[in-house]
């Protein structure tokens, strides 16, 4: 039932979207060729094209619109994403699907005959852009707003009891609550080890009650959450109200053995769950690496001229040694790789200590290379090795194999954040836990990164970077 509702609704957003999108691409053709305003603004120096032709695009886009919003994450259920998020997630998604649609204008104009069949108008698509935004975020919105109104009715709602009060059962609650769209309404939590409310959920009785309970306040749905080491309860109150109508879900306790998300796999009718699946595979991993190659070569050209003024500063106020500088660095599964750097040490800098991490006020650094360190200048030479493919973007900061085995040793789930691909810059450290801070709430950023990994988190925070990652305190 619970797959049943989030189909439905998933099946109501593209739906709607795909009628937003239209209505928006209909209305900015009007607007363009049959508003008088626009029209004086812009005249239509080749003539006002027959509306047929901007409908022959609808099915097109129709295909391409819910698949960019898909990998953007709209179609998937989040706690704790905010409206702001979500509108954020949808502009991406509108410019990503405008921007492929333009593409594929010019490439049809340029390689096929009877071009005239994909000229569009570039101004009706300007206007398009903002409409569709404007659709896609109201009709959400307005679907929203919808299924409160029916759910506070007490319209097709259903009503869940929740056996277990601990840590699941709670989590499972605030889920439910965070969505409401869903048409679920929790009545309580039935429970031997607790009696007052939890987290505003009353307790409604003992389990030994879950019958009468059930019955008393009318629950559709019985969600048993109960800890692995009351199993023998568990199977005793499914009998108990297995002759009950009543749905009987079982929600199993991993989390304290899920390190990052669990997912159901099916092997020829068997059930097995991962423990620690990420959602950074198949063409989530496809789309990730395209972007790293577009922005990334746009980004080193961007940056050419830093690579031709900081070989030169290095050479006159570096002392002697090298410009460019490789180190081992340990990346995705646990691989290594050579990670390219400007030199901000004098030579040979840890020929008597090895290895070890920079210090505020450190005596080996070049003049030069305080700056460079400071302004995260010395990890320009790292675009060539997302171009290259050795590491992204976004994504933990790869660290040297010797302090991996001091680490992974002190800290738990450290290993962990190998399991994608390394970055030149991460969550952790657009929120300042980068250089000499704490490793363990490093660590935090860098397992809610991967476990919440879309497009639009990537691009945020190579947004924040720009405002935040430059001159941090603790960058020496």
């Amino acid at each position: 039932m619970l797959k049943f509702q989030v189909r439905k609704l998933v099946a109501a957003l593209v739906l709607l979207d795909v009628a937003a999108t239209g209505v928006a691409w209909i209305a900015a053709y009007y607007l363009r060729f049959h508003s008088a305003y626009v029209l004086s603004l812009l005249p239509a120096t080749k003539g006002i094209p027959p509306v047929s032709h901007y409908l022959l695009l609808l099915p097109f886009m129709a295909a391409l619109w819910p698949s960019v919003l898909y990998f953007h994450g709209l179609y998937q259920l989040r706690r704790g994403r905010s409206r702001i998020d979500e509108f954020f997630a949808v502009l991406f998604s509108v410019l990503l699907s405008s921007g492929l649609t333009l593409g594929a204008m010019l490439y049809v104009r340029v390689y096929y005959e009877r071009a005239e069949l994909w000229e569009y108008s570039r101004a009706a698509l300007a206007i398009f852009i903002v409409l569709d935004l404007v659709a896609i975020n109201g009709s959400r919105a307005l679907l929203r707003r919808a299924l409160q109104r029916r759910w506070a009715a007490g319209e097709n709602v259903k009503r869940v009891l929740i056996a277990g009060a601990g840590t699941l059962g709670r989590r499972l609650a605030e889920t439910f609550l965070a969505h409401r769209e869903l048409g679920y309404r929790v009545v309580g939590f039935i429970d031997d080890r607790h009696t007052e409310p939890v987290d505003g959920v009353p307790v409604l009785g003992p389990l030994g009650q879950a019958m009468e309970v059930a019955a008393q306040y009318r629950a559709d749905q019985l969600y048993i959450a109960l800890p692995l080491e009351e199993h023998a309860g568990l199977v005793q109150l499914i009998r108990h109200v297995s002759n009950e109508c009543v749905d009987i879900k079982v929600v199993p306790d991993l989390l304290q053995y899920a390190t990052i998300r669990a997912d159901l796999e099916d092997l020829d009718g068997i059930p097995i769950i991962s423990l620690n699946e990420v959602p950074l595979r198949g063409w989530s991993s496809m789309a990730k690496r395209v972007m790293d190659i577009v922005i990334g070569a746009v980004s080193l050209l961007v940056a050419s001229p830093f690579f031709l003024v900081i070989p030169f500063l290095i050479k006159w106020k570096g002392g002697k040694g090298p410009v460019l500088l490789t180190q081992e660095r340990m990346t995705l599964d646990g691989k290594t790789f050579q990670i390219y750097k400007f030199r901000t040490m004098i030579e040979e800098a840890e020929a008597e200590t090895g290895p070890v991490w920079a210090q505020a006020e450190d005596p080996r650094r070049t003049p030069v290379g305080v700056w460079l360190r400071r302004f995260n200048l010395d990890e320009l030479p790292q675009l060539l090795n997302v171009v290259l493919g050795d590491m992204s973007l976004v994504g933990p900061r790869p660290e040297r194999p010797p302090f991996v085995r001091q680490f992974k040793e002190r800290i738990p789930q450290y290993m962990l954040r190998h399991r994608v691909k390394s970055g030149m810059t991460g969550w952790a450290q657009v929120n300042g836990w980068r250089g000499n801070t704490s490793l363990e709430k490093r660590i935090e950023y860098d397992l809610y990164y991967i476990e919440n990994w879309s497009l639009l988190l990537d691009m945020k925070i190579l947004i924040l970077t720009l405002f935040r990652g430059f001159g941090q305190k603790h960058a020496y």
